[in-house]
C-alpha cells in the first residue's frame, strides 16, 4: 500500500514541475496565483500527515453555552489569565511552553457558562506545523470567539498571530462575502453577479483551475482572487476575536499602546493585568457581548417563583426561547408574559415574534 505521504509528495513535485514550466505573463498570472495556493496548501497536507503518523493531536469537547480559546505566542500569561476567569487552575511560570496541552475551564458571567481552553503557545511558522501549532490553530477553530492574549510590551505578537492564522485562511474579525456556485452538467461557467471587484475572466480563471468548468456563480460583496480561491475550495474560516493586552501594569502607556492597536487592526482590545486581576470584568463583559449571547429567565406561571436562566443568541424571539425550552411547546403556545427591557410595561403579553433582550423574564402562556 502506497503511504498518504508518499502519494501528497508525489502531488508536490508535479505541481511544482507545472509552475516552473508556466512562463509568467499577464495571461498566466492567475493560474499561477492558483498553483501557489495548491502548492502551499499540499506543503502543510505533508506536514499534518507526519504529525499524524506520530499519534500528536489535541481533542476538545466542547460544553456550555458558548467557548472562547486563549491564543497567543508563550508566555503572555494565558494560563494565568484562565485561573482568574474560570475555575481552574492552569500551570504558570516565567518561561515558555508551560502549557502543553489544552487545558480547560469554565467562566460564569451573567448565568453564561462559558467554556475556556487555555492553548498552547504558538511560535512563528506555526501555520507550517511548528511547535505543533497547526493542530493548536486547528482546535481554536471551534471556538466561538478568539481572545489573543498580547503581551504589551511585545505588541507585535499580534501582526505575527494574524499571519499564521491568515496562512490557514483564518479570518479575523470579517464578514464573509455571500457567494453560491450551482455546478451544471455543461454550459461553461457562467457569471450571473458580480459584486467582488473582480474581473469575469479572473472569476473564471479560479473556477476552472479548482476544477470547476461548468457552473453558475454569484458574488455578493467585494472579495479578493486569494479569499474567492480559498471559500470556494471550503477551506476559509471566519472567526469572531478580541485582544487581551496583558501585563498592563508594567507599561505606563498602556491606554495609547491599547488605542494604537485597536485603531490600526480594527479590533477590540481590552489593556488588562491577569496577575494584578485589572479590567478583567471588563473583560468578561467583552467576551459576552463579542459572543453575541443574552441571557434570560424564565420563570413558571404558577409554583415556585425561582427564576431559570436561558441562553440565546442575540436577535432571538419568544419562540426560538420556547424552542429551545421544548421543541413541542412552540406548537401549544398562546403567548407569552415579559417583565424586562425588552417589555414596554411589567408583565405585558407577547406573541412568539417578539424580540427579547437580556435580562427579560419570560413566563410561556400554553393554549388551554
Amino acid at each position: 500500500m502506497v503511504a498518504k505521504t508518499d502519494v501528497l509528495e508525489k502531488k508536490l513535485e508535479e505541481l511544482k514541475d507545472e509552475y516552473s514550466g508556466t512562463k509568467y505573463n499577464k495571461a498566466t498570472n492567475k493560474h499561477l496565483g492558483i498553483l501557489r495556493a495548491k502548492i502551499a496548501e499540499v506543503k502543510k497536507d505533508i506536514i499534518a500527515s507526519k504529525k499524524r503518523g506520530k499519534g500528536e493531536g489535541y481533542f476538545v469537547k466542547k460544553t456550555g453555552d458558548a467557548t472562547i480559546a486563549l491564543v497567543g505566542f508563550p508566555s503572555t500569561g494565558k494560563s494565568s489569565l484562565i485561573n482568574v476567569i474560570a475555575n481552574t487552575r492552569s500551570k504558570t511560570a516565567q518561561y515558555a511552553f508551560t502549557t502543553t496541552s489544552i487545558v480547560p475551564g469554565t467562566m460564569i458571567y451573567k448565568d453564561a457558562h462559558i467554556q475556556v481552553f487555555d492553548m498552547p503557545g504558538l511560535i512563528e511558522d506555526a501555520h507550517l506545523g511548528k511547535g505543533g501549532g497547526r493542530m493548536v490553530i486547528s482546535a481554536a477553530r471551534s471556538a466561538d470567539l478568539i481572545v489573543f492574549v498580547i503581551d504589551i510590551n511585545q505588541v507585535q505578537q499580534f501582526e505575527k498571530l494574524m499571519k499564521e492564522l491568515n496562512a490557514l485562511e483564518i479570518n479575523i474579525n470579517k464578514k464573509k462575502p455571500y457567494i453560491q456556485v450551482t455546478e451544471q452538467i455543461t454550459g461553461g461557467i457562467k457569471v450571473e453577479v458580480n459584486k467582488s471587484g473582480l474581473p469575469e475572466d479572473d472569476i473564471k480563471e479560479i473556477l476552472s483551475g479548482l476544477g470547476i468548468h461548468n457552473a453558475i456563480i454569484s458574488i455578493w460583496g467585494k472579495t479578493t482572487d486569494d479569499e474567492l480561491m480559498s471559500i470556494i475550495s471550503g477551506k476559509a474560516i471566519y472567526m469572531s476575536a478580541i485582544v487581551a493586552l496583558n501585563k498592563m501594569d508594567t507599561n505606563p502607556e498602556y491606554s495609547a499602546i491599547a488605542d494604537e492597536l485597536s485603531n490600526k487592526c480594527n479590533i477590540k482590545v481590552i489593556p488588562i493585568s491577569a496577575t494584578g486581576r485589572v479590567n478583567i470584568e471588563l473583560l468578561k463583559e467583552q467576551i459576552y457581548e463579542k459572543l453575541g449571547i443574552i441571557t434570560v429567565y424564565l420563570k413558571p406561571r404558577v409554583g415556585t417563583e425561582q427564576l431559570t436562566p436561558m441562553i440565546l443568541g442575540s436577535g432571538a424571539t419568544v419562540g426560538d426561547a420556547a424552542k429551545k425550552f421544548h421543541t413541542r411547546i412552540v406548537d401549544e403556545l398562546k403567548c407569552a408574559v415579559i417583565s424586562g427591557p425588552s417589555a414596554h410595561f411589567s408583565n405585558e403579553r407577547v406573541g412568539i415574534a417578539h424580540h427579547l433582550k437580556a435580562g427579560d423574564i419570560i413566563t410561556f402562556i400554553k393554549n388551554k
